[in-house]
């Protein structure tokens, strides 16, 4: 039996309580205050690290996992990389499903961490590839009798791990914040957020920021060049009655809103991070003088530096229809 106490847990122990960055220098010009949370400053370094904590740890809790259960997961990257630390620390058999638009950085992450991970390489005809991976993964299942998927795209305690998140944020201000702009995969923490809110009886105004060619608001399905925002299906999460609003972000704009946080605050984010940014300043008309407002900063940017912070690679990708070195 592996015991689970979060009191004298080592590393694990330090999932949570990331701090809160106000960022003076990105929205200067406007009449209100921006924080970041900064959720890079997990021990895996991103927002994930909660998911995957409340998952295994609940399944441990409730029997659903044994010393040799397989751990078998579909992830774009921060997910595994969650999911390998604390795998590592209960000594459990990890298996992660991945695709090619993982990220040099995360798949050499989880390796060191000791999982494996399966590749696929078909389209799933929805811009991306998690029909696939699903896929995949159930196959995996079936050939591993004691197995366990930690299912971040149906497991409630996805969501339910970020009643902790809004704790944080409150706690940290004072009160609660006026807007929440919080990036789209599974739902999981944009409704887990939602929810919370909701549950406090609060105003505070939810916007959903989303990949432009990602199917979760019903968007039109494209090619998405960068992992960890938007997705190729629906999500099981999503109530938008809880939902004030959502912005829709390219990969050409989520690129530049990275290298906003990077010239403006020194900070090094991840994707989605930037794509908070960019809606934000999409939404600028919108927001009520002198607002209090929250961009979740998802994970860290190292893991992009062949991509989202490379000339090459952007280039490459882009061409001449992106051009970061006025930013």
């Amino acid at each position: 039996m592996i015991k689970v106490d979060r009191a004298v847990d080592g590393v694990l122990s330090l999932i949570g309580n990331t701090p809160l960055v106000n960022l003076k220098n990105i929205f200067a010009a406007y009449n209100f205050d921006l924080y970041g949370k900064m959720e890079m400053q997990n021990p895996g370094g991103s927002i994930k690290d909660r998911t995957s904590y409340r998952i295994i740890s609940q399944a441990l809790n409730e029997g659903k996992i044994n010393a040799d259960t397989v751990i078998i997961e579909s992830t774009s990257g921060n997910m595994g990389i969650g999911l390998a630390q604390i795998c590592l620390h209960y000594g459990l058999k990890l298996i992660l499903v991945v695709d090619p638009h993982i990220n040099k950085q995360a798949r050499q992450l989880v390796e060191t961490y000791g999982a494996e991970f399966v590749m696929v390489d078909e389209h799933d005809g929805k811009g991306g590839y998690l029909n696939t991976r699903l896929k995949m993964v159930d196959l995996l299942l079936k050939r591993y009798p004691n197995s366990f998927n930690p299912d971040q795209y149906h497991n409630k305690n996805n969501p339910l791990a970020h009643a902790e998140t809004v704790r944080e944020i409150n706690q940290s201000l004072g009160f609660f914040p006026d807007y929440i702009f919080v990036p789209t995969s599974t739902c999981g923490t944009l409704m887990g957020i939602a929810q919370e809110y909701r549950r406090l009886n609060a105003d505070t105004k939810i916007i959903a920021v989303d990949s432009v060619g990602s199917v979760i608001f019903d968007q039109k399905p494209q090619v998405r060049n960068i992992p960890g925002m938007g997705s190729s299906r629906s999500s099981d999460f999503l109530d938008q009655r809880l939902i004030h609003d959502v912005i829709h972000v390219s990969d050409e704009e989520t690129i530049m809103g990275c290298h906003q946080l990077l010239n403006k605050e020194c900070i090094l984010a991840g994707g989605s991070s930037g794509a908070t940014i960019k809606a934000i300043e999409k939404y600028t008309d919108k927001i009520n003088p002198n607002s209090t407002i929250i961009s979740i900063l998802s994970d860290r940017g190292e893991r992009y530096l062949d991509t989202i912070y490379s000339k090459s690679w952007i280039n490459e990708t882009f061409g001449k229809t992106l051009s970061i070195t006025n930013i």
